[in-house]
């Protein structure tokens, strides 16, 4: 999976959004480095006071090696635009670091909008997790986390939102379900899978002694995603390769029964490779923009 070039994140920004307030690169651990930043975006302030504002917490893709919340910046402001203060996470990435580390930095991000979303207007009670493909994941192992205190444990998380605040979830042509990398002749090879493990023998731990499977079990948002989870809205398309297991997704989310909004394109939807939702250009893409504005005014109502 590639990383967002310069020239593709100006043209994902460009035309920036209007009547949006922007604060950029906000330190969420204190530690002054990159890759604990966020950006905050929400409705410019008309002077007269109004109620506190659902948040939408979101999560940039790239694989977990690489991506940036920079190209993110239209797609969250556009939500901000809509009544929204959005929350846009950059986290640490493989190979220098694993899996339970980028949850850290999740998990830490959370916090630091549990304490401070409210001097942004932000009603930390009403809050939507979201993300695009490994930022998919992420969001829901986060989600999954707040009510599956096995898979928090794995982790060393103390997860700091309550199920009780999470009132829906987006997943965005996301990496749910792990088990289509062990399918023959799938995209992507089972070397993500062992690069998202601890790695180094101090760090080995528990999780280097389980068998492959048993790890990706862990990090598969579809084995811990049950009857507890909040509405999700997913997108995919049949030119996504993580297609199988978005549709895998929705199948068992519905077993659950849980509420499910999914916008799918065909083969015929040219526009909808990997990751489309943030060209903003694509006029599949602006649809899901309104279907997701709809979907956050109704599941934060």
């Amino acid at each position: 999976m590639r990383a967002v070039s310069p020239g593709e994140r100006r043209r994902f920004n460009a035309e920036p959004v209007s009547g949006v307030s922007y604060w950029f690169n906000i330190d969420f651990v204190g530690d002054g480095i990159r890759a604990h930043r966020l950006d905050v975006m929400a409705p410019a302030s008309t002077g007269a006071a109004v109620d506190p504002l659902p948040i939408y917490v979101y999560f940039h893709g790239g694989g977990w090696t690489s991506g940036d919340k920079a190209s993110l910046t239209k797609y969250c402001a556009r939500q901000a635009a809509d009544g929204v203060v959005v929350v846009n996470v950059n986290y640490r990435m493989a190979p220098s670091f694993h899996l339970g580390h980028v949850l850290e930095d999740a998990n830490a991000a959370l916090a630091w909008v549990g304490a401070n979303i409210a001097d942004f207007n932000g009603d930390r009670e009403r809050c939507v997790l979201g993300g695009d493909s490994a930022g998919g994941q992420i969001s829901a192992l986060m989600a999954a986390a707040t009510f599956r205190p096995e898979l928090a444990e794995h982790y060393s998380l103390r997860p700091s939102l309550r199920l009780a605040q999470l009132r829906g979830l987006v997943q965005h042509c996301s990496i749910v379900d792990f088990s289509v990398f062990f399918e023959k002749g799938f995209v992507m090879s089972l070397n993500f899978i062992r690069m998202l493990l601890p790695h180094g023998r101090d760090e080995a731990g528990a999780a280097q002694g389980h068998r492959l499977r048993e790890a990706a079990r862990f990090m598969s948002p579809i084995e811990w995603l049950d009857s507890r989870c909040p509405p999700v809205f997913i997108t995919t398309s049949e030119r996504d390769f993580f297609y199988r297991s978005n549709m895998n997704l929705i199948a068992r989310l519905k077993e659950h029964g849980v509420p499910v909004d999914a916008l799918v394109y065909g083969w015929g939807s040219a526009n909808t490779e990997h990751t489309w939702q943030q060209n903003f250009r694509y006029p599949e893409s602006q649809e899901v923009y309104r279907r997701l504005s709809s979907f956050i005014t109704t599941v934060t109502a």
